[in-house]
């Protein structure tokens, strides 16, 4: 019998100390619990993805000696750690050791390098091209490191040198029903090998990825022997016995969309302040619904006394927005300020009068609203180093719905990735939790307040039309013909392309956000700005 316990822990990128530390924390817990053998995810001593750091051979010496440190400090207990290995002739690849009794017993080297959506391995490593199975215990263990279990090939090599079980390191960053997807792609390589594969899953949050956790264990017939808890640290055991693995845990239920969104949310902000140093947050509150939402992840990641709101009222502001705020406040218990700005207004409109005399007002004068909220906010930033959450939606950064340099400026943006139809939804949800959104905030039609009686579907289409067309175009590449087949108004798909392609100059200029969706504004969207392609419709 082999008792293997999985950890799925947050690591830091690049803190090779720190990370070392966790990993013998848990080695300590496992042990204590009685396993044999600790698995943990992929990268797990450097964190993931290290990106550029892979190019520096300084990063690779520490990490050698990192991975030397550990081995020689763990005790009683044999570790799968994840790494990156970096031969002498200058190949660099992603690579899992096995350490027993301080010396490396071991080292697979990943055989499926992803190049697609947020992933770019080509650029780092090499590709390895043999199995390893090593025995621990009594048990032909074999090992995979994360996309060699989504490819056929890896696993048939591990089965056919004579693995028992599958051990699997993983940094697999989540996006929504992400999990239905894993268990179907092991289920897979397990009816190809019949082998029983126990899966350690980074959780955290990094940059704009968000590593879920929920690490699992399927048996050789596919069935769910454990799953550890989604967006938490934790650690699982299994006992692998005759062929088969058992566990004494009920294993984790599955999130509603709502709740997987919501959490992994408020997991990327904690973790970006946090692992950045950050001492709070800034968010600009305007009565609306997407700084509400904003502001409800920020205190449930940070808690309300990290949390500063700042309103910044115009003559366009309605009453309804300050009274809603302040109820808002009043719940949340956050730092509330209100700056008004039409003095600002006023300056700006004295020192431009000559430039702009005998022209229309137009979006000119809206933009500028805006850009003098924005150096509000950034100048509190700079006095307090608070850093500054942006509330843009993925369905307004889509088109352009946004102000460069004003409601665009600050460090994260915590909504970029959830179209608008979303942020309604969980309104509802974080409502359900506790009293936090005024009702009034929810229905009320979406307004920009920067001229009067001014709505958002003046300028867009219906959100619903808006998020489809969306979704179809830059999540699943469809044409604009296909759309307009599939029934989708030809006005509207027309008018949303061309919007999508006219706001990338903006986009590339936001700052980063946290990717919730199979493909965000961000590592895996790489359109040209200068680009004359038009799609015909």
């Amino acid at each position: 019998m082999l008792r293997i316990a999985v950890a799925q822990f947050n690591a830091v990128v690049g803190d090779l100390a720190g990370n070392v530390g966790r990993l013998l924390a848990c080695a300590r817990q496992a042990r204590e619990q009685g396993a044999d053998v600790l698995l943990t995810p992929e990268m797990s001593l450097c964190g993931y993805p290290p990106e550029d750091l892979l190019l520096r051979p300084d990063f690779h010496a520490a990490c050698a000696a990192a991975l030397d440190d550990l081995a020689a400090a763990a005790e009683g207990i044999v570790l799968v750690v994840g790494h990156p290995l970096r031969t002498d002739d200058g190949e660099c690849f992603n690579a899992a050791t096995v350490l027993e009794n301080g010396r490396q017993k071991a080292t697979y080297r990943k055989m499926r390098l992803p190049n697609y959506e947020v992933f770019d391995e080509a650029r780092y490593f090499t590709a390895g091209d043999a199995a390893c199975v090593v025995e621990i215990g009594s048990v032909r263990c074999g090992l995979n490191i994360c996309a060699d279990i989504w490819e056929p090939g890896a696993a048939e090599l591990a089965h056919a040198a004579g693995a028992e079980v599958l051990l699997v390191l993983n940094a697999s960053p989540l996006h929504l029903h992400k999990q239905s997807q894993r268990l179907g792609i092991l289920r897979e390589r397990i009816a190809a090998t019949g082998l029983p594969i126990v899966y350690a899953n980074l959780v955290g949050g990094q940059d704009e990825l968000v590593f879920d956790g929920a690490s699992l264990a399927l048996d050789g017939d596919g069935e769910l022997r454990m799953r550890l808890p989604q967006f938490e640290e934790a650690l699982g055991l299994v006992e692998f016995n005759a062929g088969r693995l058992h566990s004494r845990s009920v294993p984790a239920a599955e999130l509603e969309e709502e709740e997987e969104a919501y959490r992994a949310l408020v997991l990327g902000v904690r973790d970006y302040l946090g692992k950045n140093g950050f001492p709070g947050a800034i968010i600009g509150l305007s009565g609306g619904i997407d700084s509400a939402l904003t502001l409800c992840i920020a205190v449930d990641a940070l808690g309300a006394d990290r949390v500063r709101a700042v309103m910044m009222p115009s003559p366009y502001t309605a009453q309804m927005s300050l009274d809603d705020s302040r109820a808002m406040i009043a719940t949340l218990g956050v730092r509330y300020d209100e700056i008004a700005i039409e003095p600002a207004m006023h300056t700006f409109a004295v020192m431009l009068a000559s430039e702009f005399a005998g022209l229309p007002a137009d979006t000119t004068e809206e933009n500028l609203q805006a850009r003098i909220r924005g150096m509000i906010l950034m100048a509190l930033s700079n006095k307090t180093s608070w850093l500054v959450l942006t509330t843009g939606n993925k369905s307004e950064v889509a088109v352009g719905y946004a102000t460069l340099y004003g409601d665009m400026a600050g460090g994260f943006a915590v909504i970029k990735d959830v179209y608008k139809t979303l942020v309604y939804r969980l309104a509802r949800y974080r409502n359900r939790l506790s009293p936090a959104i005024p009702e009034n905030i929810i229905v009320r039609p979406p307004s920009a307040e920067l001229k009067p009686d001014q709505t958002d579907q003046d300028s867009l289409p219906p959100y619903e039309v808006l998020d489809a067309i969306v979704k179809a175009y830059m999540e699943d590449n469809c044409s604009p013909q296909t759309m307009v087949a599939a029934g989708m108004p030809h006005e509207a798909v027309a008018r949303v392309v061309r919007l999508l392609r006219l706001a990338e100059y903006k986009r590339r200029q936001a700052p980063i956000g946290i990717r919730i969706t199979p493909r965000g504004f961000g590592k895996d969207w790489r359109y040209p700005i200068t680009n004359h392609y038009r799609d015909a419709i």
